[in-house]
């Protein structure tokens, strides 16, 4: 892990939100580094969040959509085995793939996408 990767950014929410960066490394004792987990996020567990799996889009005028009925098959702008963009809150945060389980319909993220933020 080089020294890039253990400084985390961070806003400041007393001075107007301006990102200050810490030294992750450097803020954990080394026994505290081991006993971090998922509890130590749960007052994040009851905060609701959008999430959306887009699997294409299409255009149409309103009234190509109106006679739409059920059965009706949509041309989407990918293609099959494409991946797919996974939001959170309208914010695109993954690509994945759309899986079959048991009989339900699922999705797989199969690769973070890293956001740059200014």
């Amino acid at each position: 892990m080089s020294d890039d990767d253990s400084k985390v950014p961070l806003p400041d929410l007393e001075n107007g939100g301006e990102v200050q960066t810490i030294d992750s490394a450097a803020s954990l004792a080394p026994d505290d580094a081991v006993h971090r987990g998922a509890a130590d996020l749960e007052a994040l567990f009851d905060v609701p969040v959008k999430v959306s799996a887009v699997l294409g889009r299409a255009r149409m005028d309103v009234g190509e959509l109106l006679r739409l009925g059920p059965g009706a098959v949509l041309e989407l702008d990918r293609k099959v085995g494409e991946a797919i963009d996974i939001y959170v809150n309208n914010r695109r945060v993954a690509r994945g793939e759309v899986v079959l389980v048991e009989d339900k319909l699922g999705v797989t993220m199969t690769e973070i996408i890293k956001s740059e933020q200014n």
